[in-house]
């Protein structure tokens, strides 16, 4: 009866780890050899294992990237111009707590989104708020927003997000009112937040991409100010995983 009555409240208090972490020492004699101390600290150790478990999955939930990738399994054999040392440093999610930029270019199929994607599951790992988007549907979004008048929550959420990963960037010429809404978001998360941006054009030629100059200096200098680059190079590592290359091609 005493045993049903704290499971009951354990639950009633959500302490899942917890709960199952005493349930498992009640079915585990060798457990009873150890102190009270020793026990009790592997109940509180089991149950923050728990939360911190919970926690991730909700973080990369709403996070949504686009690819499973973690920074454990960077290929570096492939030469595409990735830095072990480098991306160390970037893996330690530094960068996110100093409000920094992050800019990956480099040609199709050379792993921008995958490592993007890495990244972001690296600072969900570390209990930073990530979110995933094709500027695409980013600009989709904002122009729904603007309309239904959910415009005001959708700037708001985009500013909580310790980390915005901006993929496809540079794909079609923006339109003014595009324009306007990508100098809010930047505008929005300059100094307080970063923002990570993924293309395969080379960051030389985004003003020309953004088009119109004023608005083009005024992203421009707040996106890539003191903002880390990474500038991939090398064959597609589809067509390499494809076991094909240019030579193998038939012309």
């Amino acid at each position: 009866m005493l045993n049903q009555q704290t499971i009951d409240q354990l639950r009633a208090l959500k302490l899942t780890g917890l709960l199952e972490a005493w349930e498992q020492q009640r079915e585990q004699p060798q457990t009873h050899d150890l102190s009270f101390d020793e026990r009790f600290a592997l109940l509180v150790e089991r149950e923050v294992l728990h939360r911190e478990n919970r926690r991730l999955a909700r973080l990369l939930k709403a996070a949504k990237l686009r690819v499973n990738a973690c920074v454990e399994d960077i290929d570096y054999h492939h030469p595409r111009g990735l830095e072990k040392a480098r991306m160390a440093a970037l893996a330690s999610g530094d960068w996110i707590r100093q409000s920094l930029n992050l800019c990956i270019t480099g040609p199709t199929g050379c792993g921008k989104t995958w490592l993007a994607c890495a990244l972001g599951n690296q600072a969900c790992r570390q209990g930073l708020s990530v979110r995933y988007l094709r500027l695409p549907t980013l600009f989709e979004q904002l122009r729904i927003a603007h309309g239904d008048g959910s415009y005001p929550r959708l700037m708001n959420q985009l500013l909580k997000m310790d980390l915005l990963i901006l993929d496809d960037w540079g794909l079609q010429k923006l339109t003014a009112a595009q324009r306007q809404d990508l100098m809010e978001v930047i505008e929005d998360r300059h100094g307080r937040r970063s923002t990570l941006i993924a293309s395969q054009l080379p960051t030389e030629h985004w003003h020309d991409y953004i088009g119109e100059a004023t608005l083009a200096d005024a992203i421009l200098d707040r996106l890539l100010h003191a903002a880390h680059r990474l500038e991939l190079r090398g064959e597609s590592m589809r067509k390499l995983a494809a076991g094909l290359t240019d030579r193998d091609r038939p012309e």
